[in-house]
């Protein structure tokens, strides 16, 4: 698993992302959402330490583990997205266009947060993947 991982973050060049990432969300409110293998694996071979990073969420994270650490992040449970007025949310999943759309729609309409995904996947790639389902 961390060989496929390896090579799919390298074929988006994610160390250049990262890189950009930490110029444009310098003093940002960031949540990472998303704690499953893609972040575990991301977390254990990339330096975030140049981005503000409050939180990370999951809707395997319930209301009672608010507060908690994981991965040496705090715990923010989905149903409390909102209430930590974040500036950015980092989608760290590999589908992420669901996610993004209904963040954007439905989650954080209402507010300045702006939803992006972690790890970006060139248009004609997502329109590939797209038509392939």
């Amino acid at each position: 698993m961390a060989k496929d991982f390896e090579s799919y973050l390298e074929s988006l060049n994610f160390n250049k992302q990262l890189k950009n990432l930490n110029k444009r969300l310098k003093n940002k409110r960031i949540i990472l959402y998303g704690a499953g293998s893609l972040f575990q694996y991301i977390k254990e071979n990339y330096d975030f330490t140049e981005i503000n990073i409050i939180g990370i969420s999951d809707k395997k994270f319930s209301d009672e583990q608010e507060g908690e650490i994981y991965l040496g992040y705090k715990i923010i449970p989905f149903s409390k997205i909102t209430n930590y007025n974040a500036d950015y949310v980092l989608i760290a999943t590999q589908n992420y266009i669901g996610i993004v759309e209904n963040f954007v729609c439905n989650v954080f309409d209402k507010t300045k947060t702006k939803v992006k995904p972690l790890v970006k996947i060139p248009l004609l790639t997502l329109i590939k993947e797209i038509w392939s389902r």
